[in-house]
């Protein structure tokens, strides 16, 4: 139930298309058949993007779009409906992070960073689920992360996004998928895409910078698991281990994530001393 093997004459949305996964995912989608409406706010990006699908014989929309504001997402959604007349896949993937600690961090941009990585998925997914709903058949794909199954220190806004992003996800699952539509909850590592600017690489605990992984295999595994009707992954596939041993063992868990963060950092800005 809920296998997506072939996307021609589907029509799938992708959210944060400009770089990094999203832009992957969407030439993944447009190579296997699928109409392309790529959402970001980077109006020159996308184009640039929806011309070099059309030139591999695709068929693609460029739909700038600020997904942390309410307004433009509801119209967004319309351009796109009223486009393609239908979305098949919706793929939740906008979104940014910082490594600051709660302390430092600009409340601004903590709220910003809220409205963006969960309120933006919330509200394309409200827009767009009705009509799947209606027609049982979908595909919602939510970029979550595994911060939002282990929070780490330095990333408590981005932390709490994606735990937000993760239970909408889940409940949802169970809510329409006896409605035909099917949910996949992606939850990365590290993926050197530019998502990690200097200042992110800078701050990263030792571990997750050895860590990181190319940004192909996810969106491998992601067209994988949407073949095989998976409803979640975490790729790399090994940091799926953390989260028996936070349930089984949560104070060594504790300690071994702040060994690999806290005090990893700490030793690292003795020994520059």
């Amino acid at each position: 139930m809920g296998r997506l093997t072939s996307y021609r004459d589907r029509v799938a949305l992708v959210t944060g298309a400009s770089s990094g996964i999203g832009r992957l995912l969407a030439l993944g989608l447009a190579e296997r058949g699928a109409r392309v409406a790529l959402v970001a706010r980077r109006a020159d990006a996308l184009g640039e993007l929806a011309e070099e699908i059309r030139r591999a014989g695709g068929a693609a929309e460029a739909l700038p779009c600020d997904v942390a504001d309410r307004e433009q997402v509801e119209a967004c959604t319309a351009r796109a409906l009223e486009r393609f007349g239908t979305v098949d896949v919706l793929v939740n993937n906008a979104g940014y992070g910082h490594h600051r600690t709660f302390l430092e961090w600009d409340l601004d941009d903590m709220e910003r960073m809220m409205r963006v990585n969960f309120l933006g998925s919330l509200y394309f997914t409200k827009f767009l689920l009705p009509q799947m709903a209606e027609r049982g058949r979908g595909w919602l794909v939510f970029l979550s992360s595994v911060a939002g199954k282990i929070a780490s220190p330095e990333e408590s806004a981005y932390a709490a996004s994606k735990f937000a992003l993760q239970g909408l996800a889940q409940a949802l699952s169970l809510e329409v998928e006896d409605a035909g539509v099917h949910v996949l909850i992606v939850c990365p590592g590290a993926i050197r895409t530019p998502f990690f600017d200097d200042e992110a690489l800078r701050r990263m605990p030792p571990v997750a910078r050895r860590g990181m992984a190319e940004p192909e295999g996810l969106v491998e595994a992601i067209f994988g698991a949407l073949a095989k009707g998976r409803r979640e992954i975490t790729y790399p596939r090994w940091i799926a281990s953390g989260y028996l041993v936070q349930a089984l063992a949560p104070g060594f868990m504790r300690r071994q994530v702040r060994r690999a963060t806290l005090d990893a950092v700490e030793e690292r800005s003795a020994g520059a001393r």
